[in-house]
């Protein structure tokens, strides 16, 4: 048998003509599958977007062509010796199943050329161009002969170096964008999404890795390599929080503007924000709200005293498959018990390290930490939800119990003015309480965006049943972070000062922070948010608000099948 018979060839597997409400596939998906084909999946299937350098450079380069310039006549009205240029045509094919959107389309001697703008500069490959680019250009070319045009070949416009690379549309080039083209659509009815590339030099650079995780989902698939610091290394926006009574939020441009009494107060960037938070009575005007959805910026509302009322946001995210799986696995019992018995075995094993790590007693809380440790351990091997409550309000016993030792003492004797016995809330009987709860509410509204940013639904939980108004899923998610987030704000706010005693009011029976105390309690919330840490199992530092976000894509990860176990974060 020669080699060439042994040869196992590929036979071309065509997806049949578009009919119903199927959707149109974009030439630039087809780039994206060529490229890495979970990239692909992640943004046509999932709808995951997140912008980079790269995206943000494309754009750039992009703002001449976007602007719509000459028209292109049909192919019989084309002559052979006219000469035209039309910029920004978007054409389609039902029976290709494709759309694109054509940057600049050239005609000489009855003959189309479509021009592809690219950032960058021309890369030295042996074909002028890397093949994701080239089937790209391809699909136009395959879109314009459908429409009857003549296209033999295209141009790659490099807009860094102004270099035009010469694509011809050969028979090779429009098998592979045919292969590429079937592909993508044959994984998108498979309804599964692609395993994550291994090691690749591809994903640095690449806009979804934190979102993908390609390093992490590998590592808690097989433990070998320990994953590259990708998730980290963003430049993150921050909340901007609004908390004067009666101020008006507008849009100046590119700059949110807060008044006061129609007198300008603060102003912050629109794209520095993560998140406008509103406490009391706060007006946003029209047009801001158009802008902030338009850029899916959740506006999050609170009551003046911080409870979390609920989110204003955009369109939503797109990802049905993992709101899917997500309402599955929470009508399974076993699920949910096995991922209950995980977050609770995280808190608890994380109240423990932090009643270690910050005790002022005399003598070590011993019969505190055993209890925990017993507690830890009972956890993981709960039957049930009901036991697992019963452990969980133990354990929160102990804890609580040895709070007050925490609490740095005033000279010659105990603090009275932060005096903590038990935990109490609704109302909150004293000034210790009513900072748990507030930053336990601050929490659950950094959870709850967290994972609507992900693509859950925040009020369809595991651990915590549903109830109306109550992110379910976010106070499931919080869980392991309570202690190193919430208790860690509140114990550093009072051992350094930060609040103070006259910063409480105390009405009915109920302590409540005032609008200074409580600016003051907000940035030190913040500032542990943007604390960063050593991921125990993933060994690169990251900071906790970052974390949030990787923690909730990871229990997606899970939910979707694609890791064993959904990984708690416990402190060392």
């Amino acid at each position: 048998m020669t080699d060439e018979a042994s040869v196992q060839r590929e036979l071309p597997l065509p997806f049949p003509e578009l009919s119903g409400d199927l959707p149109l596939l974009p030439a630039r998906m087809v780039n994206e599958y060529e490229y890495c084909p979970r990239l692909a999946y992640l943004e046509w299937v999932q709808g995951e977007w997140a912008d980079s350098h790269d995206t943000v450079q494309g754009r750039h380069a992009h703002r001449r062509v976007d602007r719509p310039k000459g028209d292109l006549p049909p192919p019989d009205e084309l002559e052979d010796t006219e000469r035209l240029h039309a910029r920004s045509i978007t054409l389609s094919s039902n029976r290709l199943g494709l759309i694109a959107k054509l940057d600049l389309i050239e005609a000489d001697d009855g003959r189309v050329v479509p021009v592809d703008y690219k950032k960058g500069k021309r890369p030295h490959v042996a074909r002028g161009a890397y093949d994701p680019e080239r089937v790209q250009l391809c699909v136009q070319g395959l879109i314009l002969r459908e429409h009857g045009y003549v296209c033999d070949e295209g141009v790659l416009y490099y807009a860094e170096s102004r270099e035009r690379v010469p694509v011809v549309f050969d028979d090779e080039l429009i098998s592979r964008t045919l292969s590429a083209i079937n592909g993508l659509r044959l994984v998108a009815a498979g309804g599964r999404v692609p395993p994550p590339l291994e090691d690749s030099p591809k994903c640095p650079r690449c806009s979804l890795v934190g979102i993908c995780l390609p390093d992490e989902v590998n590592f808690l698939n097989r433990a070998q390599t320990p994953p590259r610091p990708l998730a980290v290394g963003l430049d993150e926006a921050l909340p901007l929080y609004v908390q004067a009574n009666k101020a008006k939020v507008s849009k100046d441009g590119e700059t949110l503007v807060v008044s006061i009494d129609d007198e300008p107060a603060a102003r912050a960037r629109l794209g520095e924000i993560s998140q406008l938070v509103l406490q009391g009575n706060v007006y946003v005007t029209t047009p801001t709200l158009h802008e902030l959805m338009r850029r899916e910026v959740p506006i999050v509302w609170q009551s003046y005293g911080g409870w979390f009322l609920g989110y204003t946001a955009g369109m939503g995210h797109k990802n049905v498959e993992l709101r899917t799986a997500q309402y599955r696995a929470s009508f399974d019992e076993q699920v949910c018990l096995r991922l209950a018995k995980g977050w609770v075995a995280a808190k608890i094993h994380n109240q423990r390290v932090f009643l270690r790590r910050n005790w002022r007693g005399e003598e070590a809380p011993q019969a505190a930490l055993d209890t925990l440790e017993h507690a830890e351990k009972a956890a993981r091997r709960a039957a049930s939800q009901a036991e697992l409550l019963g452990i969980e309000g133990n354990a929160a016993a102990a804890y609580f119990g040895s709070f007050s030792y925490l609490i740095k003492s005033e000279q010659g004797g105990p603090n009275f003015a932060f005096d903590f016995h038990k935990r109490n809330r609704r109302p909150p009987a004293d000034a210790v309480n009513a900072l748990l709860s507030f930053a336990y509410a601050t929490l659950t509204r950094a959870c709850t965006i967290a994972l609507v940013t992900s693509g859950f639904d925040p009020y369809r939980g595991f651990y915590h049943q549903p109830r109306y108004g109550r992110p379910s899923l976010a106070l499931d998610l919080m869980e392991p972070f309570r202690p190193l987030i919430a208790d860690s704000s509140v114990i550093q706010a009072i051992n350094n000062g930060e609040v103070r005693p006259g910063d409480f009011v105390a009405a009915a029976g109920s302590v409540n922070l005032d609008e200074s105390g409580r600016k003051r309690f907000l940035a030190t919330i913040e500032r542990r948010m943007s604390h960063e840490i050593t991921h125990p199992l993933f060994g690169y530092k990251l900071s906790y608000r970052r974390l949030l976000d990787v923690q909730a894509r990871l229990l997606g990860r899970h939910l979707l099948g694609e890791i064993p176990e959904n990984p708690n974060l416990m402190t060392r």
